[in-house]
């Protein structure tokens, strides 16, 4: 596995793109600049008691998953360069640090020792999802991402249950949009986890969805909120798998697969 050394000073100011291949134990480097790379070595941390071998300096979030420890998350990809760090689920505790860490930005180094469940980061997990909750509409009896909501699979995790009354419920009343020939786009159930954005901005160049104002009235659109049939990711099924809810949903059975 390479990894990038980016110098800062100023006889070495380089940048760069970097892409890991799924599955294999190195990085695909296309420079830009100046580039300075040195061969990563295997080191051994601790999870919730497990003795774990991984590469130094990979992220936590998807050492964890790929030993099958789940920890809580909606906008993180192994995709993005760098970490959107949006949702704020997936604190972790890091012995030696005086805080709870969000797992998709922590760098794993030799002998880490991490717990998932510890006290302080579960409550400042569950806030944040119970935050979501309250202006999400809970309607899992008639929603199609029923089953494969990642939010069903948190509530359960960090044993919240989906219609918590600790925060007042604020519900959008956005119009929903089905000008698609292939998907349904709901705002309402939309919790800027920012998948769908960096599907279109990011990895096809399209641009042509993207957030909008601030605050409680944030919301994904296409530009001056024209309907997503009109824009050029109108037939990008992507969006559908990407959607970790039921912002966006297949018209046709079978589409979300």
């Amino acid at each position: 596995m390479l990894e990038l050394v980016d110098s800062s000073s100023a006889s070495c100011r380089s940048e760069y793109r970097v892409r890991r291949l799924e599955n294999l134990n190195y990085y695909w480097v296309k420079p830009i600049g100046i580039l300075n790379l040195r061969l990563n070595e295997k080191i051994h941390i601790f999870i919730d008691g497990k003795e774990i071998e991984c590469f130094e300096g990979e992220i936590l979030l998807w050492v964890a998953l790929d030993q099958g420890i789940y920890i809580p998350n909606l906008c993180a990809l192994r995709e993005r360069r760098e970490p959107f760090g949006g949702c704020r689920l997936c604190f972790v505790e890091v012995e030696g640090e005086d805080f709870p860490v969000t797992a998709c930005t922590k760098k794993v180094k030799e002998g880490m020792v991490v717990q998932t469940k510890g006290e302080r980061a579960l409550r400042l997990s569950r806030t944040a999802f119970e935050l979501i909750l309250s202006n999400h509409p809970v309607d899992c009896a008639h929603c199609l991402k029923s089953g494969s909501c990642e939010l069903q699979r948190m509530a359960k995790h960090l044993k919240v249950k989906l219609n918590t009354k600790r925060f007042k419920k604020i519900l959008r009343d956005l119009p929903i949009d089905e000008t698609s020939p292939l998907l349904t786009y709901d705002p309402n159930k939309c919790v800027l986890c920012g998948k769908c954005v960096w599907l279109c901005q990011e990895k096809y160049q399209i641009g042509a969805i993207g957030f909008a104002y601030r605050g409680f009235q944030r919301w994904v659109t296409t530009f001056n909120n024209e309907p997503i049939g009109g824009s050029e990711c109108r037939d990008l099924v992507e969006l559908i798998t990407i959607c970790p809810v039921g912002a966006f949903v297949g018209k046709q059975k079978g589409a979300e697969k």
